[in-house]
């Protein structure tokens, strides 16, 4: 990974703190993401996706949880030290999230035009007209007819209520877009429909988005880079095609071994073995060795660093290169 990127995290740590234990969600994380980029997140439930989003933003419950270390560099100011006063102008305008639930993001009181206008309103200076003309832009940009600017979020299937709250997020041409599993609550179509939409208004604003997803056909469709994400720590990071056609950790390997091939006949389909750690209690070495089939005794017991296995490609396993495929 190298120094100069548009995003920059390094060293991340972050945790809960419920019924008097400490969560430990994110453990150590280090991700870049260069401009008019996407960084696909992808992991199990649970594994800290979300969490690590929402630390972009600063947007993490309080007082539950806790950034223990690390740094979040946006065009090189860092998030974590940022005022509220800074997070309030940044929220919004540089860096903008479509959550995954687009019912939790909708007032189900306003109007969606009202709802697109006020975004616009505090962070530009528009006038009333200006901000609902510019709403209406937005939302014939995602494909929905300006007239119904006057609804209210009820009168909208689901796949329209998500194109409302992508419409609302790009509405003031965030440099950041943050998308939390985007089109887990659509059916196939309309996933397709709205991933295109995300890309060509992506191009369009050369907009740089971190996907948060557990779908590997998402991220074949919009990633550039792949983070591996498990308990909280990056497993593996490299781009799109390193980690499809050249996977390392064997965590890895056991997500795309659970895809179905065409070209292979298979009785069954291949499971990981296990659970995910219990993040109040996580294992004293590597994080996946309790479920690993090629786990050593070292790994039970020793942290291995991530190592580059070749240029740009970084995996945690120290044994990654010598297992069979």
């Amino acid at each position: 990974m190298t120094e100069q990127r548009f995003l920059k995290i390094r060293d991340l740590t972050i945790q809960y703190t419920s019924g008097g234990q400490i969560i430990k969600a994110v453990n150590g994380v280090n991700l870049d993401l260069d401009e008019g980029k996407t960084l696909a997140l992808v992991g199990e439930t649970g594994a800290g996706k979300t969490t690590i989003a929402k630390s972009i933003l600063q947007i993490l419950p309080h007082p539950q949880s806790k950034v223990v270390s690390g740094s979040i560099e946006l065009n090189g100011e860092d998030m974590i030290k940022a005022s509220e006063e800074r997070l309030r102008q940044i929220r919004g305008s540089e860096i903008a999230m479509i959550f995954q639930d687009p019912m939790t993001s909708l007032n189900p009181v306003m109007t969606v035009g009202d709802q697109i206008a006020e975004v616009i309103e505090h962070h530009q200076d528009s006038t009333d007209k200006s901000a609902i003309d510019r709403a209406r832009e937005m939302l014939e940009l995602v494909g929905i007819p300006g007239d119904r600017i006057k609804e209210y979020p009820h009168q909208f299937s689901g796949g329209m209520k998500q194109r409302v709250v992508i419409a609302m997020a790009l509405a003031c041409n965030p440099k950041l877009l943050l998308a939390d599993e985007p089109t887990s609550a659509l059916d196939v179509t309309i996933q397709a429909q709205v991933l295109e939409m995300i890309a060509k208004l992506r191009d369009q604003f050369n907009t740089s988005m971190v996907l948060i997803t557990h779908d590997l056909g998402i991220v074949a469709e919009a990633a550039d880079t792949v983070a591996i994400i498990y308990a909280g720590e990056v497993l593996e990071y490299g781009n799109k095609e390193q980690i499809f056609h050249r996977p390392q950790h064997p965590y890895t390997k056991g997500l795309f071994g659970a895809i179905p091939n065409l070209y292979v006949k298979a009785r069954r389909l291949h499971n990981i073995e296990g659970l995910p750690p219990d993040p109040t209690n996580l294992p004293v070495g590597c994080c996946f060795a309790p479920r690993c089939p090629y786990a050593r005794e070292d790994c039970k017991t020793t942290k291995f660093e991530a190592h580059e296995v070749e240029p740009g490609h970084l995996c945690s396993c120290a044994y990654a290169e010598h297992l069979e495929d």
